[in-house]
């Protein structure tokens, strides 16, 4: 099974949970895991995917531009089903606690009906998503930092496992999709 984990990550802050959610869905048996930077992704890929997991930074409560252009190009796709079926999966960082997580996570879902993808969140009975979660994907805050030379406010441990339960969720599911 083939898993697409595609993320735009401007400062930095978003590549450690993308890369979380791939070694989540990597604990899976038979999960291939293919992960991309979108300036090095190509969307002719995605046929060859059972599942897409995207995410980027939020940016006013939408998506980056980069993740977007990438995704606008995916018009060739809707207009003959290419992606009908396959499953997908959102996750996003914002700067501020009230930066819009949940509307960044429904305009990264958005695309992914638009196309007739599954979309796998994380319900209340995964572990890590009871305290501080979305069912939508994975939405953390990383604070911008005060200086140039101030060390990153990247996603921290209880943040990354959201983030790895969502790609072994993601995981599970198109196994059970595809079998």
């Amino acid at each position: 099974m083939n898993i697409y984990v595609v993320y735009d990550s401007d400062n930095g802050h978003t590549e450690p949970l993308a890369r979380a959610i791939a070694d989540g869905a990597r604990k899976v048996d038979g999960a291939e895991v293919y992960f991309q930077h979108v300036k090095g992704a190509e969307v002719r890929d995605l046929n060859e995917m059972d599942a897409i997991i995207w995410g980027c930074p939020g940016h006013f409560g939408t998506i980056s531009s980069g993740l977007k252009q990438w995704i606008d190009k995916l018009g060739y796709m809707w207009a003959t089903g290419k992606l009908v079926g396959k499953v997908g999966a959102a996750f996003c960082t914002t700067a501020t606690e009230h930066g819009g997580i949940e509307m960044t996570l429904w305009n990264l879902i958005t695309p992914m009906l638009h196309n007739g993808m599954i979309i796998v969140g994380l319900p209340g009975d995964v572990p890590e998503n009871v305290l501080y979660g979305s069912y939508y994907g994975v939405g953390v805050t990383c604070p911008i930092e005060e200086s140039d030379d101030a060390p990153k406010n990247l996603p921290n441990e209880s943040e990354l496992a959201l983030g790895r339960a969502l790609g072994r969720r993601v995981a599970e599911v198109t196994k059970k999709q595809i079998a």
